[in-house]
């Protein structure tokens, strides 16, 4: 069965162009899977039924994981089961019916439009880490761009002249996104302090990277959440504090404003639009809020 595993993830890899992250996840969970059948004294996918992964899941939420997150082992294991039945090292696949847990609809959290004002004024570029926050921030409002996007960026990805920018997002799929002036000109600051204070003249590591850190290195993303948190934090009270927040700022912002679902959808990555589609319960919920405060006899 571990050889079956690490075939598929080699598949995944080579031929579907599936991000390291989501490989990782994989195989952690495929692990955990095989452990499982090893402790009940399963030792071939053939001999997987249904009733087996009905109690391998409900042993994962007595457990205490959200359903979320056996969604997600679900999907890997359907995923590997095609793989196994379609290469013939299965001679069936027990996770056709099987039916993931439902998920309770969540909002994504956003910041509201004088909350980013509030941020950006907020920002001291005064230091040179300060004016690579800005850098970052404005990116990050600019286009969208998830915070690994962000991290991966090097200096050639930016188009000033044509103000677009390459990222490489899930599954190494490219696109090109705008970028506003704002964050252009910030981006063109950063660059000066990039070159005399934190590329360092017997340094050739992360040259490429458009954040670097004070050791000439890409900048990690734990830095960058830090940092987002700490910003957020002053200007909010919203429980969540994260890059992604920034990126849930852009979309919705953009469907208030009258933005096309489809062409959010091409400038966040998602694949289909069911993913985008949950902004547009968080304009309908603004709508209805302003309607509550607004209507005499809301």
């Amino acid at each position: 069965m571990h050889t079956s595993v690490r075939n598929f993830l080699e598949y995944l890899e080579i031929e579907r162009n599936y991000s390291a992250n989501t490989i990782r996840s994989y195989e952690a969970d495929l692990h955990q899977f095989i452990t499982y059948l090893d402790s009940n004294r399963i030792h071939s996918l053939d001999d997987v039924r249904k009733p087996h992964l009905r109690s391998y899941l409900s042993s994962l939420l007595e457990s205490g994981l959200t359903k979320k997150s056996v969604a997600r082992k679900i999907a890997c294991l359907r995923s590997f089961f095609r793989y196994a039945k379609r290469h013939k090292i299965t001679t069936t696949n027990p996770t056709l019916t099987l039916v993931s847990p439902k998920l309770d609809k969540r909002l994504p959290s956003y910041l509201d439009e004088s909350a980013i004002k509030r941020l950006f004024n907020s920002l001291d570029t005064k230091s040179p880490e300060g004016r690579r926050s800005a850098a970052i921030l404005e990116l990050f409002y600019s286009t969208g761009m998830r915070l690994s996007e962000l991290i991966n960026l090097d200096v050639d990805d930016i188009d000033f002249a044509q103000g677009l920018v390459k990222v490489t997002g899930k599954g190494s799929k490219q696109r090109i996104l705008p970028v506003g002036r704002r964050a252009l000109q910030a981006v063109k600051e950063y660059l000066g302090d990039r070159r005399r204070v934190f590329l360092k003249q017997d340094r050739t590591v992360g040259e490429s990277a458009l954040f670097v850190s004070s050791k000439g290195t890409r900048f990690y993303p734990e830095a960058v959440i830090r940092m987002v948190k700490s910003l957020i934090g002053e200007v909010s009270e919203i429980e969540k504090r994260s890059p992604h927040v920034i990126r849930h700022s852009f979309a919705t912002h953009l469907l208030n404003r009258g933005a096309d679902l489809r062409a959010v959808k091409e400038l966040l990555g998602h694949e289909s639009l069911s993913s985008t589609q949950v902004y547009t319960h968080v304009s309908t919920e603004q709508l209805k809020k302003v309607y509550r405060q607004s209507h005499p006899k809301a």
